[in-house]
């Protein structure tokens, strides 16, 4: 049986992603009533992970409907290209052959305007290192993936300025089966790995922020 999690964040303010200033000692710029009055903007991050209890693997690529998984995904995505350094791709070959840690670029203006390799991490790196890369590249609605290291495979981690999560969910809602379960958390709630691997001793009453999707589930 496949144990699928859909993990999401919403409304995270763009600034926390976005470098502060350091330099404490520098005078820092008054806000104008421009500012004030602009919204303040917000970004969405989702987690694809997964599991395969009793057989103790961990990863999304390890469930055995992750190629139909990757369907769903490419039909939640099918508006976007994507695209690795200049090399545009489909999902299931990007994911085949994108190495971790390397940015996919998925946006709608027709062609690949970041350079990847700015906002690649590596093993002496992480997201945060890339804050004012990632979010000068959210403010333009384009999307941000990248495959991180699971203990078996790897997951997902997808950056997006505005909250997608109903293009995920219906196209996934179809996979659930006896032997697909699809979870559904809120990133927010998830504060512990306690949590993050609930399946493992608490599958059945999952805590708080966690809800299971069933073919009638609607949103």
């Amino acid at each position: 049986m496949d144990i699928f999690k859909l993990i999401y964040q919403h409304d995270i303010r763009l600034d926390q992603l976005k470098g502060r200033h350091s330099d404490r000692s520098a005078p820092e710029t008054s806000m104008s009533i421009e500012d004030f009055m602009k919204p303040d903007p917000t970004y969405t991050k989702f987690y694809f992970t997964g599991t395969r209890p009793g057989e103790e693997k961990f990863g999304l690529n390890t469930l055995k409907n992750f190629d139909s998984i990757v369907d769903a995904l490419s039909e939640s995505l099918k508006s976007y290209s994507i695209y690795s350094g200049n090399e545009k791709l489909s999902l299931a070959r990007a994911l085949d052959s994108v190495k971790p840690g390397k940015a996919m670029i998925l946006t709608t203006h027709g062609e690949n305007q970041w350079n990847t390799e700015e906002l690649t991490v590596d093993s002496d790196s992480n997201v945060g290192h890339k804050k004012d890369a990632i979010a000068k590249l959210l403010r333009t609605d384009d999307l941000l993936l990248y495959k991180e290291q699971a203990h078996n495979g790897y997951d997902l981690h997808l950056f997006s300025q505005n909250n997608i999560y109903r293009q995920f969910f219906y196209p996934l809602q179809k996979l659930v089966s006896d032997q697909f379960r699809f979870f559904s958390m809120n990133g927010k709630r998830i504060t512990s790995e306690r949590k993050f691997y609930f399946e493992t001793w608490s599958l059945d009453r999952p805590p708080h922020g966690i809800e299971e999707v069933f073919e009638e589930t609607v949103l």
